[in-house]
């Protein structure tokens, strides 16, 4: 059959203009959205950890029992996929049943907002030793800046529980089926997290996320349990607040008593760097706290002394060298990287002047190198202006290494969110 060149010219133009959407609804597919619709941007996640013995659930245990956890989200959205882990975990982890709800406090739920998650369109799932899976996308008006409650109903687990200890937030957990239960009112109370591992939103367009990278100062340690007073928490309530940022998430994947170079209550920032940063949906910016940890403990643990760690004048490069694979890492996958100087801890049980004139080098590199795509200069906050070594009276909490809820405070509000308006 001939076609005339009119008739040509518009079969040609047609091709293209499907080839293109083709390759854009191909892109939106990898993205996780559908593209006209809106992209899956990470809403709250935490970094998962091997529970420690101090750490594992009290009785009744996961044996037969329901346990119902709250997370705090930054943005909202219309439908909403939940990610558990078994990241930990040396056998499979089989979850019977999960449910979400809008959290009505001390273990209730809204009884309205109560629905069921799917998984692959089963009310069930088994998670194999080192995974993680997602629930099915949910219609659910997730509103921002609100508590979600996800109940789990759990009849034995693998062999090492996936959990992140630092919570500061209650969960409830109870014997036998409740899954769907308004309330707990016998349950026993427990300030860790088991298995929940992140919330993303179908979000409006031009959403994104910011994960804040850190140790225990990002974790939250010292706040008020249930107050949502870490700095990452103050600066979802300032984007939130700001129109023009409001549609910006951000994930806390804090762990206390992390490092950079080497393992401690979790894995160190370069071994969960894929998992805590890059897995995470919707990412466009990182915010990096780490390493003081790594110079207060130089001389704690055998591990510094048989990797030369404990060599003042070799761990200041190393740790400029890891902080600069994360920003090279990040970069590779399109993330802007913004460095936060290191605070100063004299005072602290682990503070040494070593340690002290290595921060001073590492801060220097990163308020100078150019190699972050901006500086944060928490130090410069946070420090006394009499005695830059130690934490001004307003923002100590008592430890000389942690903030308390004032602190985490002047953190957040210290952040230029003009920093977010950013985008490569």
């Amino acid at each position: 059959m001939r076609f005339g060149l009119r008739t040509r010219r518009f079969l040609l133009v047609a091709a293209i203009f499907w080839a293109t959407l083709s390759v854009s609804a191909f892109a939106a597919e990898r993205r996780g959205g559908n593209g006209q619709n809106g992209d899956w941007v990470g809403t709250w996640a935490c970094s998962p950890q091997l529970a420690e013995p101090a750490n594992v659930p009290p009785e009744p245990g996961f044996a037969d029992s329901t346990l119902r956890q709250i997370v705090h989200v930054s943005i909202g959205g219309r439908q909403i996929r939940v990610r558990f882990s078994n990241a930990f975990g040396a056998t499979a982890l089989t979850i019977p049943s999960a449910h979400v709800a809008v959290a009505a406090g001390e273990g209730a739920i809204r009884p309205d907002s109560d629905h069921a998650l799917t998984f692959h369109g089963q009310p069930s799932v088994t998670i194999p030793a080192g995974a993680l899976i997602y629930s099915d996308p949910l219609d659910f008006a997730l509103a921002p800046l609100s508590d979600l409650a996800i109940t789990m109903r759990l009849n034995g687990t693998p062999d090492g529980f996936t959990a992140h200890p630092g919570s500061r937030t209650t969960s409830y957990l109870v014997a036998g089926d409740f899954v769907a239960a308004s309330d707990l009112p016998k349950a026993v109370h427990v300030d860790h997290w088991y298995y929940v591992n992140g919330v993303d939103v179908l979000a409006q367009s031009r959403s994104a996320a910011i994960v804040t990278l850190g140790d225990s100062i990002t974790d939250g340690s010292h706040s008020t349990t249930n107050g949502n007073g870490r700095w990452p928490d103050g600066l979802a309530r300032r984007l939130h607040a700001n129109k023009k940022t409001a549609n910006i998430a951000v994930l806390n994947e804090g762990i206390g008593g992390n490092r950079l170079l080497l393992d401690g209550l979790g894995p160190n920032a370069l071994a969960r760097f894929d998992r805590d940063v890059l897995a995470q949906a919707g990412v466009r910016w990182l915010v990096v706290l780490e390493g003081v940890n790594d110079l207060g403990t130089r001389d704690l643990t055998p591990q510094t002394k048989a990797t030369g760690e404990n060599d003042p004048a070799a761990l200041a490069e190393r740790l400029i060298a890891a902080l600069d694979q994360i920003i090279v890492r990040a970069h590779a996958h399109g993330i802007l990287v913004y460095g936060v100087t290191i605070l100063p801890f004299e005072g602290a049980f682990y503070f040494t002047p070593e340690g002290e004139a290595n921060r001073q080098t590492i801060n220097n590199w990163i308020r100078t190198s150019g190699r972050f795509d901006a500086v944060i200069d928490m130090d410069a906050t946070v420090r006394d202006p009499q005695h830059p070594s130690r934490f001004s009276a307003a923002v100590d909490s008592g430890d000389h290494l942690h903030p308390g809820d004032a602190g985490y405070k002047i953190m957040s509000d210290s952040i230029d969110l003009k920093l977010f308006a950013k985008r490569k």
